[in-house]
């Protein structure tokens, strides 16, 4: 089966301004020489700490920013060379659910205004015919048509959440990034989210990439999982693999890491300490070098490219 969505070797460095650089400010080096495939109909998870750069991939795969070096292949055309044609009726194929749904919704628009505006522009509905459409919209994400011209500040956050989900769903795409979606929501209102985008994605057959920095949820909701440090991917493979035989350190610390749901069951004492910017990686070394307790000598001074251990299953670290 022909990917839907392809990353080759994406990297992306922010430079700063030159007052910035008069001030001893760096080079961040956000993502770095990252590659996966999606298949259609698949969800691909991507887990890891903040500031690992998952929301900048996500970000680069719809062309909201501009990657330094890398291609990003859409139904095999590279979407890094679309003019603004091209790009354009990229839009409409390739969708976004923000994390904060409050921020996302124009305050001065009615909910009627913010979820028709892409139907309007793509010519799929107008008028009577796009109310309609938009009031089925919002009964399938489980609100009521008459909210149609209320204005974001009457909602809960889970409400506005929904909105949100319904207004990248009002253009029919074919791949949506849903950069932790839930996060901003309550505890009790997460769940209901996460299963209403899970059923939605199996009843529009739509791609996903869904990015999170939960490994429950990222289990919850992928077919496959990518595991991100520090602007690299340290490891790939399907959920079950992962979850059964984690290979990489990280990889296995964010599973020790997660709160056990057995009762009178502690966590693991081997999660790594310190923080994701406790310290820059090793020139030329591998990035989980600084708190990784398996490193050796090799882990400083080379990266370990992402090797198959079994099939589907890659991890890049030199003590596996």
């Amino acid at each position: 089966m022909k990917p839907l969505v392809e990353v080759r070797g994406l990297t992306k460095h922010f430079h700063p301004s030159r007052l910035w650089i008069l001030a001893g400010a760096k080079v961040t080096k956000a993502v770095e020489d990252v590659s996966f495939v999606i298949e259609p109909g698949q969800v691909l998870g991507m887990v890891g700490e903040s500031g690992c750069g998952k929301t900048t991939i996500g970000r680069l795969v719809l062309r909201l920013i501009e990657p330094t070096v890398g291609q990003i292949y859409f139904e095999g055309k590279d979407v890094t060379t679309f003019d603004a044609q091209e790009l354009a009726a990229y839009r409409r194929q390739a969708q976004i659910i923000f994390q904060n749904p409050f921020a996302s919704l124009n305050p001065r628009r009615t909910i009627e205004s913010s979820l028709g505006i892409g139907m309007e522009v793509y010519g799929l509905a107008a008028g009577a015919e796009k109310r309609e459409r938009l009031a089925a919209l919002l009964q399938r994400v489980g609100l009521s048509p008459d909210m149609l011209d209320r204005f974001p500040h009457e909602f809960s956050g889970g409400q506005r959440q929904r909105l949100v989900i319904a207004r990248s769903l009002s253009v029919e795409p074919k791949f949506i990034v849903a950069d932790e979606p839930v996060s901003a929501l309550d505890v009790s209102i997460q769940a209901q989210v996460l299963n209403l985008v899970r059923d939605l994605q199996e009843d529009f057959n739509f791609t996903m990439l869904f990015i999170s920095h939960d490994l429950r949820t990222i289990y919850h909701m992928s077919d496959h999982i990518a595991v991100m440090y520090l602007g690299r991917l340290v490891e790939f493979a399907h959920k079950q693999q992962l979850y059964e035989n984690p290979l990489h350190p990280y990889t296995q610390a964010l599973t020790a890491a997660a709160p056990s749901l057995v009762p009178g069951q502690t966590l693991n004492n081997k999660i790594i300490k310190g923080d994701v910017w406790d310290k820059p990686p090793p020139p030329g070394g591998c990035v989980f070098y600084h708190r990784c307790a398996l490193a050796i000598p090799e882990c400083e001074h080379l990266v370990q490219e992402l090797v198959e251990k079994e099939p589907g299953h890659t991890v890049a670290c030199w003590r596996v």
